[in-house]
């Protein structure tokens, strides 16, 4: 199965040359580090360390994830999303996307808190926000996610399918809500996390993480608006 890992990436010069080696290459055809405007040698170490870089000059998580579907290459099955702060163990990789190739999923998760965690892995505002997060999903829409960790798997059919379009925080989140908006096969994977390299720049600090924290609960309440909304428009009959 052909698979391309994307890792958005901004100012990570010291973890992602680290990122990049772990990746099992056996499982891969291509890494695709997405340089969202970094300040520091970001993609200049990253392209010595073996991967592809593509700039992406406005910033924004989901911005920079959006580039890296625009840069697949033709006749790609699955793309692997990770971050680039190395707390995430890429080693991991081939157990994502096992369920895919065995057409067992459509979209595989992976849970950091099902997996064992490095002690201040995750902040105690991440933790919080992440059980928020998961248990308003949970109430609305009646499926329990265990994390929104960025570290996941999904076929390129299905991310065509959820049409994905937020370019900040809410990306992982629109994900997973979209997910099951449609009916795709959704699974996790328990993996391990370890504390990331250098400051978090959304659970570092006060303001990303009000930030953050914001964009996700708005998010999930205006995809549950549309949805509740689409449910009650009737279809227009198509014309003959």
């Amino acid at each position: 199965m052909k698979t391309v890992v994307i890792i958005p990436a901004l100012n990570e010069e010291a973890s992602i040359a680290g990122v990049v080696t772990a990746i099992p290459r056996a499982s891969v055809s291509e890494v695709l580090v997405i340089d969202n405007r970094s300040i520091d040698n970001t993609a200049s170490v990253a392209r010595a360390a073996g991967a592809t870089v593509v700039y992406e000059p406005v910033r924004g998580y989901g911005t920079a994830c959006l580039r890296g579907l625009l840069a697949l290459p033709e006749a790609v099955e699955c793309v692997v999303f990770l971050d680039a702060d190395l707390a995430d163990r890429p080693e991991e990789l081939p157990r994502l996307i096992a369920p895919i190739a065995s057409d067992e999923a459509d979209l595989v998760i992976g849970s950091r808190t099902l997996g064992e965690r490095e002690r201040g892995a995750l902040t105690p505002q991440a933790f919080f926000g992440n059980k928020l997060a998961c248990w308003l999903i949970r109430l609305l829409w009646r499926h329990r996610y265990t994390d929104l960790g960025p570290f996941r798997a999904l076929r390129t059919s299905t991310l065509r399918r959820l049409r994905l379009c937020d370019r900040d925080f809410g990306w992982t989140v629109e994900m997973q809500v979209r997910a099951l908006q449609e009916g795709l096969r959704v699974t996790e994977v328990a993996v391990p996390y370890r504390r990331r390299v250098g400051k978090s720049k959304i659970s570092g600090t006060v303001s990303g993480t009000v930030r953050a924290g914001y964009k996700i609960l708005t998010t999930i309440g205006l995809l549950y608006w549309r949805y509740k909304r689409g449910r009650r428009t009737p279809r227009t009959p198509e014309r003959k």
